[in-house]
C-alpha cells in the first residue's frame, strides 16, 4: 500500500482539482452561451410577435399570443433554473470542495440542456408564426406610405386654405373640418405600436381622404363665388323679364274670355295672381341669397337661388300655358278639320303597322285602336253638335289623347 505523502501524492490530487474545476467553468461557459442564445432568440420571437399583433385581431392571432404565453412561462423557469445554478457555486473561489464542483457541473450541464430545449422550441414556434409574421410584414409594408399620403393631404388642404383666405375668402366652415383632422395626425404619429397595422392604414386612408375633399373644396372656392356672383346676375334679370312677360298675360286672358267658353280657360284665371306671388317671392329669395353671398353662407346662397330658380321655372311655364292655350285655340278655331286630319292620319299610321304581316291584328293592339276612333269621332261629333261656343279645349285635349294612344301602341308593337 502506497502511502499518501510527499510531493508527488498532492500534486496529483492537485491536478485532479483543477481538471474537475476547470470541466465545471466549460459546463458553466456552455450554460452562459446557451441562455444569451436564447435570450437572443426570444427578443427576436418577441419583435414578431409584437408585429404580428399589430396586425390586427384574428383567432391565429390569439392561439399564437397563447402559446408564446405558455412557451414564455416554460423559459422563465429553465432559466431560474440555470440562474441558481450559476449563482450556486463560485467555481473561481480559491478553495473548492470537489464535491461542490461537481455538483455544480452537473447542474450546469442539465441547465445548458434544458435551455437549448427551449432554444429548439422557440425556434420552431418561430417556424409556426412565419405565415401571421409575412402577412403582418406585407401590410407594415403599406403603413408608411400611407401615412405619408395622408400627411401630404393635409399639407395640401392647409397650403389651399391658405390661399382661399388670402384672396379674401373666409371659409369658416373647411378651415373647422380641416381642424377636426388634427387629432387623426396625431394618433397616425403615435404609429402601429399604439393603434395597430388595420387601424392606422383605415385612418391614414380617411385622413387622406377628407384632406384631398377639402383641398378640392378650398381650390374650388373662388370660382363657386364666381359662379354663384353669375348665377345671381342672371336670376335678376329673369325676374325683370317674368315681369315683363306678367303684363300680357291679363290681356290674353280677357280675349280668351272674350271669344271662347269658360271650359276653355277655366283653369287659367289664377295665374295673374300666381305670377306676381311668384316675382315677389323670387325678389325675397335672390335679397337672401345676395346676402348668403356677402356672408360668404356658400351653402345658403345656393339654395336660395335653387328656390329662385324654381320659382321662375313655374311662373314661367305659367305665363307660356296662357299664350299658348290662346294660339292653340284661334288655331283649332280656324281650322278644327287640320287637328281632326293630323289625328286620324296617326290612328292610320299605328292600325297599319297593327295589322303588317297579320291577317287579324293582337288584340292588344287592336282593342286601344279601336277605342281610340271611337273618342276621336265623339269628339268630333261634340265639337260639331256645340253651337256658337263648342268647347274647343276639350276637343284638343281628347284629340291629342288619341294621338298619345297611337304613339303608345306603336311603340308596344315595335317594341317586340
Amino acid at each position: 500500500m502506497r502511502v499518501a505523502g510527499g510531493g508527488g501524492g498532492r500534486g496529483s490530487w492537485w491536478r485532479r482539482g483543477e481538471a474537475q474545476r476547470a470541466d465545471a467553468k466549460a459546463a458553466r461557459d456552455a450554460a452562459q452561451e446557451a441562455f444569451y442564445q436564447l435570450d437572443s432568440t426570444q427578443r427576436d420571437v418577441q419583435l414578431a410577435v409584437e408585429t404580428v399583433r399589430s396586425g390586427g385581431d384574428s383567432p391565429a392571432l390569439r392561439q399564437a399570443l397563447n402559446d408564446f404565453q405558455d412557451i414564455s412561462g416554460r423559459i422563465d423557469q429553465v432559466t431560474v433554473a440555470y440562474l441558481a445554478a450559476l449563482d450556486g457555486t463560485d467555481l473561481d473561489a480559491p478553495e473548492l470542495d470537489p464535491g461542490l464542483v461537481a455538483r455544480a457541473q452537473q447542474q450546469l450541464e442539465q441547465a445548458t440542456r434544458e435551455l437549448g430545449a427551449k432554444q429548439i422550441e422557440l425556434e420552431r414556434f418561430l417556424e409556426r408564426l412565419q405565415p401571421l409574421l409575412q402577412q403582418a410584414e406585407a401590410q407594415l409594408v403599406r403603413v408608411v406610405p400611407a401615412v405619408e399620403r395622408a400627411k401630404r393631404a393635409l399639407l395640401g388642404a392647409t397650403t389651399a386654405l391658405e390661399g382661399v383666405r388670402s384672396a379674401g375668402l373666409k371659409a369658416d366652415d373647411l378651415a373647422g373640418r380641416l381642424a377636426q383632422l388634427a387629432p387623426e395626425l396625431g394618433k397616425l404619429n403615435e404609429g402601429v405600436a399604439r393603434h395597430g397595422v388595420a387601424e392606422t392604414l383605415r385612418r391614414a386612408d380617411d385622413v387622406a381622404q377628407r384632406a384631398e375633399t377639402i383641398r378640392v373644396a378650398a381650390e374650388q372656392l373662388p370660382e363657386r363665388a364666381q359662379e354663384i356672383d353669375r348665377r345671381l346676375a342672371s336670376l335678376r334679370t329673369r325676374v325683370q323679364a317674368l315681369e315683363t312677360r306678367a303684363s300680357s298675360v291679363e290681356p290674353a286672358l280677357s280675349e280668351l274670355r272674350r271669344r271662347f267658353s269658360s271650359e276653355c280657360w277655366q283653369d287659367l284665371q289664377r295665374v295673374p295672381t300666381q305670377t306676381v306671388e311668384a316675382g315677389r317671392t323670387a325678389q325675397q329669395q335672390l335679397t337672401l341669397a345676395a346676402r348668403a353671398r356677402d356672408e360668404q353662407r356658400w351653402a345658403d346662397a345656393t339654395a336660395a337661388i335653387g328656390t329662385v330658380r324654381a320659382l321662375l321655372e313655374t311662373a314661367d311655364g305659367s305665363v307660356a300655358a296662357v299664350s299658348d292655350r290662346l294660339r292653340l285655340l284661334n288655331e283649332v278655331e280656324h281650322d278644327p278639320h287640320g287637328e281632326i286630319e293630323r289625328t286620324r292620319f296617326a290612328l292610320r299610321d299605328a292600325q297599319r303597322l297593327a295589322m303588317a304581316g297579320r291577317q287579324a291584328p293582337d288584340p292588344r293592339h287592336a282593342g286601344p285602336l279601336d277605342a281610340a276612333v271611337g273618342r276621336l269621332d265623339r269628339a268630333v261629333a261634340s265639337l260639331e253638335s256645340a253651337g256658337r261656343h263648342p268647347d274647343y279645349w276639350h276637343f284638343l285635349t281628347e284629340l291629342a289623347a288619341v294621338r298619345d294612344t297611337a304613339a303608345q301602341v306603336i311603340t308596344m308593337i315595335r317594341g317586340h
